[in-house]
């Protein structure tokens, strides 16, 4: 059996010109952090004497002849672009939902590649395993997905990822660690209850990023690095306020990346003690992370008591294989 451990990230600023349309053109940057919040994927070899030859357990159970004829697309594509000849068990595990806004997806093609990798006895590093999860996603998938999420869930860390043309892309590790330390005190990452897909949110605009939206992804870059100053400065509280102000500008991008639901619950929040926050993910729903000062977070999350309040600390480890005894 081989088990993959993968961290879901938090994405604070930069989102959107993590798309290809943009930094194919236009160089593009995010800063985000993974959290100790996991996602497993365990494959184990199936003995013969079973009818089925592969067997996939996520909210279904699928228990098939042919990899063809698996319905969840991602596996089914994964064991036919790494050649798999084995019969496979493949059972999925996660910390938080699907469809939130964490990176789940991207997330799940990162731990299972990894797992692939080491079921075919390949060896791998963090490069090459970040460029082939967004290569999977983006072009054999073709899913309408940014680039940040496969990157930031296998480094791990707090960090600002810098993208530029042809998917050539660096990761540098933020090292002002009193300030994230200190940050972690002030997050709160709250849950809708509400799920959707990223893929059908991020099609209402992804193809006008260097058009009607270039403006806003230029302030959304801006953002980033008024964000770079913050952290390097410590300042705390301007951190939230930035948060609010990057999501100002997020929202502007689609009318699906908010509703009146979410609408009211930012507003409610703002009033209760929050500086800043912002949905995570395109939008739509999912997880709401606001930044609150320390000593408000008690009233602060009896105020939103009926949103699911998620504690987390930020983790550096990234995508890593458990146990492996293949």
């Amino acid at each position: 059996m081989i088990i993959s451990k993968t961290p879901y990230r938090i994405s604070f600023f930069g989102g959107g010109s993590d798309y290809p349309e943009w930094y194919d053109e236009n160089n593009g940057e995010v800063i985000s952090a993974t959290i100790n919040k996991y996602l497993y994927i365990s494959i184990r070899e199936l003995p013969k004497f079973f009818e089925h030859n592969y067997r996939i357990s996520y909210s279904k159970i699928e228990e098939v002849k042919k990899i063809n004829n698996i319905k969840h697309s991602v596996v089914r594509m994964a064991l036919l672009k790494y050649n798999t000849k084995k019969n496979l068990e493949i059972h999925y595990d996660g910390d938080l939902p699907s469809r939130s806004g964490m990176g789940s997806s991207s997330c799940f093609v990162v731990g299972l590649i990894n797992a692939l990798h080491s079921l075919n006895k390949e060896k791998t590093n963090k490069f090459r395993l970040a460029k082939e999860s967004i290569f999977f996603e983006q072009n054999i998938l073709k899913e309408c997905v940014g680039s940040q999420d496969q990157v930031a869930c296998t480094y791990g860390g707090f960090n600002s990822i810098l993208f530029k043309k042809n998917l050539k892309f660096s990761v540098k590790k933020v090292s002002n660690n009193n300030f994230i330390s200190k940050l972690n005190k002030n997050l709160v990452l709250l849950y809708t209850g509400q799920q959707r897909k990223a893929n059908d949110i991020a099609k209402t605009f992804v193809n006008k990023l260097n058009k009607s939206k270039r403006d806003q992804i230029i302030s959304i870059l801006d953002c980033v690095k008024s964000a770079k100053k913050i952290i390097k400065n410590s300042n705390l509280e301007d951190f939230g306020l930035l948060l609010d102000e990057s999501w100002k500008i997020k929202k502007s991008l689609s009318k699906n990346v908010s509703n009146s639901e979410i609408d009211y619950l930012y507003d409610k929040a703002k009033k209760n003690g929050a500086v800043g926050g912002k949905i995570l993910g395109a939008g739509g729903g999912g997880f709401l992370l606001f930044y609150v000062p320390e000593y408000k977070k008690k009233k602060f999350l009896k105020k939103m008591s009926l949103l699911t309040y998620v504690p987390f600390e930020f983790e550096n480890s990234g995508t890593k294989i458990i146990f492996d005894n293949n």
